[in-house]
């Protein structure tokens, strides 16, 4: 099972399903922003260091090509929150699903968060039904981390969990902690453990990770 996790930044892998990344996941760092609390390549040792953890790969679109082993070319046009250009990222989005052909994508769910945001309107397009790209049969948003603080405020817009999956927090935790520059207190580890267990109570198992189906066929 190939899994591909589109993250807006350098954090929102772990934090929304940092609890099922393994070696057959492939994580797709969008880089909407300009790193402005430290730099780029702080940022980059901590998704290496994740990386290293799981057994997993990613992408970073100001990477040289040997490092993303030149399968895809992507832009640098694409990092300001503000500034974002919803065809850049649909053609980014593209080609990274068709040369890494996974079985199941992972979103973050749009929430309050315009890059959230800006990022999700975008696979959503790239995921589309089209005989050209690959067909992805599974597709999922995952919930972030403090989504629920002001979820509700967008009328409509609630996350409503349908899939879960029972993972081990203790190792969820040891994988956030990999990323120090991304430690809040709103986003605490502490908030990352009570979610879990709400999210294991809700499943029938001591943690989980919640998500929302936005796609799923079956297997004849």
């Amino acid at each position: 099972m190939k899994r591909l996790v589109i993250a807006p930044h350098i954090d929102d892998d772990v934090l929304g399903c940092g609890g099922i990344l393994d070696a057959g996941t492939v994580t797709f760092y969008c880089g909407v922003d300009d790193h402005h609390i430290v730099s780029r390549l702080e940022r980059l040792d901590e998704a290496r260091a994740v990386a290293a953890r799981t057994g997993g790969r990613f992408y970073w679109p100001s990477l040289e090509a040997s490092v993303l082993d030149q399968v895809v070319a992507l832009y640098e046009t694409h990092r300001l929150v503000n500034n974002y250009q919803l065809p850049g990222l649909i053609a980014d989005f593209e080609r990274i699903i068709n040369a890494e052909q996974p079985d199941e994508v992972y979103l973050p769910w749009p929430s309050y968060n315009q890059d959230h945001r800006a990022v999700y309107d975008a696979a959503l397009v790239a995921l589309r039904p089209h005989d050209a790209n690959h067909f992805v049969r599974r597709v999922l948003a995952y919930e972030g981390s403090q989504v629920n603080y002001w979820d509700w405020a967008l009328p409509g817009l609630v996350f409503h969990p349908t899939y879960f999956m029972p993972i081990d927090i203790e190792e969820k935790l040891a994988r956030y902690a990999c990323m120090p520059s991304q430690v809040r207190d709103f986003r605490s580890p502490e908030a990352l453990r009570a979610l879990a267990l709400l999210r294991g109570g809700e499943a029938n198992v001591p943690a989980a990770e919640a998500f929302v189906i936005l796609r799923w066929v079956g297997e004849r």
